[in-house]
């Protein structure tokens, strides 16, 4: 599939409205998937490469859907600098329409520095400098919401301050329009939870914390102030909070809950090389699923294969496996 437009430059402000959005109608494209978030490409620095290696949080998870066979556009904030130019052929390459990304002159964009430790834990600090990433505005993801969009996916809320205050109305005016959507929050680097958080929540369809993620929030926002260690409790806590919670749970796999059960699903046996991306490959995984009408128990094995695959090159899109791939994998595993 080839786009010919280019991303969009803007020299001020973006307006509440654009005459250049398009009107909805006609013979505009079909996106199966939007994806907005952040941009940062990544730079690992220690035994796995040293080099920028690739993109940052939802540009891995748009690759990753692209991948699958999905049409997939993204949206995001970069600088007109090397970095910005880097990531956006990178992700225009792997077949995601980047012409709705926001070129800021005079900007940096955003990128996370990896120092990862040699061993067989392969552990990891990470230092962000976010750059332009938090200028993308609710304005700006309307430029391609006037398209033919079937799903609206979000990554990180608290790194997307301008976005965050009106993602509540986003996904209630997306909703409201036939699509679905799910959110993908990261990390609350101030541990509070909140900050509209509540209201997003309540708007989507699909919710997906790491285990971490999904404890925290649940202590903040559930009505009892659940603390507990117990993921069938931390699951029922969110189901209060959002339609359906997808918790990832790295080498334990993903858990769901279905009325009272809790659905399981196991990490693929693989011999990791970067886990960077593997949780936004299986958020790519579960919305691919999603979209197919599969029952929550095939979404999250399928959603877990994603991710486990995605884990065997550095830099989290080399790996990002095909469907047939995830299939025959699924099919081989104990």
């Amino acid at each position: 599939m080839r786009f010919p437009t280019k991303p969009l430059t803007w020299t001020t402000e973006m307006p509440e409205s654009s005459e250049s959005a398009p009107s909805g109608s006609g013979d505009l494209p079909v996106y199966d998937l939007v994806v907005a978030g952040d941009v940062v490409p990544d730079i690992i620095v220690g035994d796995v490469v040293g080099e920028i290696a690739f993109g940052h949080v939802e540009t891995i998870m748009a690759c990753g859907a692209a991948r699958l066979g999905l049409r997939v556009a993204f949206v995001g904030v970069v600088g007109n600098d090397p970095a910005g130019r880097f990531i956006l052929e990178e992700v225009g390459r792997r077949g995601v329409d980047t012409s709705a990304c926001v070129v800021l002159p005079g900007r940096a964009t955003g990128l996370t520095v990896h120092i990862v430790r040699p061993g067989a834990d392969r552990d990891r600090a990470m230092l962000t400098s976010t750059g332009c990433v938090g200028e993308l505005t609710a304005a700006m993801l309307r430029v391609v919401l006037e398209l033919r969009v079937t799903h609206l996916h979000v990554g990180s809320f608290y790194l997307l301050p301008k976005l965050a205050d009106d993602l509540a109305t986003i996904f209630a005016e997306a909703r409201g329009a036939g699509r679905t959507t799910s959110l993908d929050t990261q990390g609350d680097p101030h541990g509070l939870w909140r900050g509209g958080l509540r209201e997003a929540l309540s708007a989507t369809d699909l919710y997906f914390p790491n285990r971490s993620e999904a404890g925290a929030v649940a202590a903040s926002l559930s009505s009892d102030g659940l603390a507990d260690e117990d993921l069938g409790r931390t699951l029922a806590a969110l189901a209060a909070l959002c339609p359906r919670a997808v918790v990832k749970c790295g080498a334990e796999g993903a858990a769901t809950i279905e009325g009272a059960a809790v659905l399981r699903a196991p990490a693929l046996s693989t011999e990791p090389v970067d886990t960077i991306g593997a949780g936004d490959s299986f958020d790519a995984g579960y919305i691919y699923g999603f979209l197919h009408d599969w029952s929550a128990a095939r979404c999250l094995a399928f959603a877990a294969a994603c991710g486990s695959l995605s884990t065997r090159a550095a830099g989290g899109v080399d790996a990002q496996p095909g469907v047939a791939e995830v299939l025959a994998a699924l099919d081989g595993a104990p």
